[in-house]
């Protein structure tokens, strides 16, 4: 472990998953660390594990659908720091289900903490960067932001709000010395589906062997994000074969068309809703 290095990361939903494996990489490499969460127990085990780590980090419950818990975490990092170097807006959730399955409460739900969540996160602390003369935002988003797979509806349009976010700020921000970085990462093993929404009872089963085929963790994941910050790079995408078929999207959306129709036709719940429909 380095030694403390002084810098100063908060990330949300950093009681766990990606979040948590944020925390811990940044800590091992000497960064103080600001964990906010909506569970308060394994946001406070979070902090016992990162202060063993010889750094400074605090927990605080923060909700990112509400702008007066923002504010207060904000408050208190600014208080005990004097200032930030990176925020880190990770806090997500998941929803499946096709255009016309899917109520519109799943959507408000769902739009208020991925996108939203990601927009008042982005606002309160550029205020932070604005003042200090640097920072840098970085959000994660999905490889869902990039390349849209079918009845990921709602999360699709998310994630893309949260690249379109951070392309608009990248520009915007650069003259006040911000950077920014949106990370879009494929399918890993995390707690997501712990409470993702969908009409379907067997969705989280079907997605949960996709996360098991992964070739990369969390931490692998944690890893590739502080290296990606680090060097400033503004698409941070952890899997590469998911990177290339959004390369194929760019330079030839026929081909990439195609393969999509034909990867969701061979989907047994596809294949079973399309002879239902019949």
């Amino acid at each position: 472990m380095s030694q403390n290095s002084g810098k100063r990361v908060a990330i949300t939903g950093a009681a766990s998953g990606l979040g948590r494996s944020l925390a811990l990489h940044y800590a091992r490499q000497g960064w103080n660390v600001a964990v906010a969460d909506i569970n308060d127990l394994r946001g406070q085990e979070t902090q016992q594990v990162l202060l063993a780590l010889g750094i400074d980090a605090f927990y605080m419950h923060v909700d990112v659908r509400d702008d007066a818990s923002l504010s207060k975490w904000k408050d208190a990092i600014v208080k005990r720091w004097g200032g930030l170097d990176v925020i880190i807006n990770n806090a997500g959730v998941a929803a499946h289900g096709a255009i016309d399955e899917s109520p519109t409460e799943d959507w408000d739900w769902i739009i208020d903490i991925n996108l939203m969540g990601v927009v008042r996160g982005c606002r309160i602390f550029t205020s932070v960067f604005k003042k200090q003369g640097f920072g840098h935002v970085v959000n994660v988003a999905s490889i869902a932001g990039l390349i849209h797979s079918p009845e990921m509806n709602s999360y699709n349009v998310t994630k893309a709000g949260v690249v379109a976010l951070s392309d608009t700020m990248k520009s915007e921000l650069k003259r006040f010395g911000i950077k920014v970085s949106v990370v879009c990462p494929g399918f890993f093993p995390t707690n997501l589906m712990e409470n993702t929404r969908s009409p379907n009872p067997h969705i989280k089963t079907a997605i949960g062997k996709l996360f098991a085929k992964s070739k990369l963790n969390a931490d692998d994941v944690a890893r590739i994000v502080f290296n990606g910050v680090k060097a400033g790079r503004f698409y941070i995408l952890p899997h590469k074969d998911f990177a290339a078929f959004w390369y194929l999207k760019r330079v030839s959306p026929a081909a990439y068309f195609y393969a999509m129709a034909r990867m969701v036709s061979k989907r047994p719940e596809f294949k079973d809703k399309a002879r239902a429909a019949s």
